[in-house]
């Protein structure tokens, strides 16, 4: 469901890649980078086929495969094409203006997502990354703080700490493993759906869905209209 328009929002967390830039997936611009395509494994993945872990043990074995060793600078050039979603800057700061909580949740690339949370100056972030060895080459593994499809471990958390109630808290998400964000009593609105699953997930779940890809048309939906 979505949340009472009469319940005072305190937090409001976001998934990144497709919610608050206008891209995907933090992984699939490094494979577009590398000229890679692991949309088979994202398929398996998305039907619990495959663990965090193993997704992205695969990924980084196609990187490497085009050739060794990868460099963390390299990492870092092939997100610079990547942009905000349009409102993600006023939208971020109108709420923080508020004083109201910003997190970001998100299984993408850390390197990414850090530069995003510094960006628009979320209060907290977490995501998932990579392992660098010494020479800051790639490593074969990839570091995973938080699963796709059990993001609520991570809300519940950030609720606990901050003493909040669910029922004050907002989900922004654009696949249907976002729904993971809802914590129960807590709101949640699918943004920009990421595939046709997407959509039918947000429908049958019953929640708002913002189609166009602008965050400010979330406004009415987080009490500052």
């Amino acid at each position: 469901m979505g949340q009472d328009a009469s319940l005072e929002i305190k937090c409001v967390i976001f998934d990144c890649d497709g919610v608050l830039v206008d891209s995907v997936s933090s992984w699939k611009t490094l494979h577009d980078h590398f000229g890679t395509d692991n949309s088979v494994n994202l398929t398996r993945f998305i039907n619990g086929e495959l663990t965090d872990v193993e997704f992205m043990r695969s990924d980084i074995q196609m990187w490497k495969e085009k050739g060794t060793p990868i460099y963390k600078d390299e990492l870092f050039r092939a997100y610079s094409g990547v942009k905000l979603m349009h409102g993600a800057r006023e939208l971020v700061a109108e709420l923080k203006e508020k004083g109201i909580f910003v997190a970001i949740v998100s299984a993408g690339v850390d390197i990414f997502v850090s530069s995003i949370a510094a960006m628009l100056k979320a209060d907290d972030w977490i995501a998932n990354g990579f392992l660098f060895n010494d020479d800051d080459t790639l490593s074969d593994e990839g570091i995973c703080r938080l699963h796709a499809s059990k993001k609520n471990l991570i809300i519940e958390k950030i609720i606990k700490m901050h003493d909040f109630s669910p029922a004050n808290c907002v989900s922004v998400g654009d696949s249907e493993m976002d729904l993971s964000m809802q914590v129960e009593g807590s709101g949640f609105i699918g943004f920009n759906p990421s595939r046709e699953s997407s959509y039918s997930a947000f429908t049958e779940a019953g929640v708002p869905i913002i189609e166009e890809k602008n965050l400010l048309l979330l406004r009415s939906h987080l009490g500052l209209e």
